[in-house]
């Protein structure tokens, strides 16, 4: 798809936007790189949950189930119980297990290595049929653990996105994944996704945002700034 005139400009501010941010926070740290299916499992633990939490829930899973296969098999009251620290077990649990199975399904294997071999419209759609997965979750697990160019969309990504002029005003989060893809630069967004997000939870709060000392606030179009102390 080629870029409009409207597109080009904000891909401009979006790479000026990464430019800031790397000077500001520095290359973000993520958690160790996994494997895509244990990436894809902690993801879905991360939904609704802090990262202290996910990562409790992760570690008890793969203390009392040493493979992927023992964790599909698994009695599911007793992975439900397993993982309770993360919430809502009763969805994730099932979740997980179906996810698994599905992997099986189409591969006879617990891996997701496969997806390499697709493009990132295709592998999406994979796993974006399995239940619970979404696009962001998706996008996590492809750029993170696959090396594939997804941009994964949270609400703090969208919300910064929106505010400082990078997408379209009135466009929704499942097309925001697609719109940050075709304008940013592949090479980056994993690291610009994480920055964006330490941009929201320190300075472009949900209701409040701390715009004096933000990084990037004379790029942005927000315009109920707030430059109180």
């Amino acid at each position: 798809m080629s870029l409009t005139a409207e597109d080009r400009l904000r891909s401009e501010k979006l790479a000026k936007v990464h430019t800031r941010l790397m000077a500001a926070f520095g290359e973000p740290d993520w958690h160790e790189l996994m494997p895509a299916v244990d990436e894809l499992v902690c993801t879905i633990l991360s939904q609704n949950t802090n990262d202290i939490n996910r990562d409790k829930a992760f570690r008890a899973l793969k203390e009392r189930y040493p493979t992927w296969e023992e964790v599909r098999d698994a009695d599911p009251a007793e992975l439900q119980y397993v993982i309770r620290i993360a919430g809502l077990a009763l969805q994730k649990g099932p979740n997980i297990q179906a996810a698994l199975k599905a992997i099986t399904a189409e591969q006879g294997t617990i891996s997701l290595e496969w997806l390499k071999e697709l493009n990132v419209e295709e592998a999406r759609d994979w796993l974006t049929q399995l239940k619970g997965v979404g696009p962001k979750t998706a996008a996590i697990v492809m750029v993170f653990s696959l090396g594939m160019p997804a941009f994964p969309v949270d609400t703090h990504v969208f919300r910064v996105t929106g505010r400082i002029g990078l997408r379209p005003a009135k466009m929704n989060v499942e097309k925001t994944h697609a719109y940050l893809e075709m304008i940013g630069d592949p090479a980056v967004f994993g690291p610009l996704h994480l920055n964006l997000i330490t941009l929201g939870r320190e300075y472009c709060l949900a209701r409040k945002p701390k715009c004096s000392g933000c990084p990037v606030v004379d790029l942005c179009d927000y315009p109920d700034k707030d430059f109180e102390t």
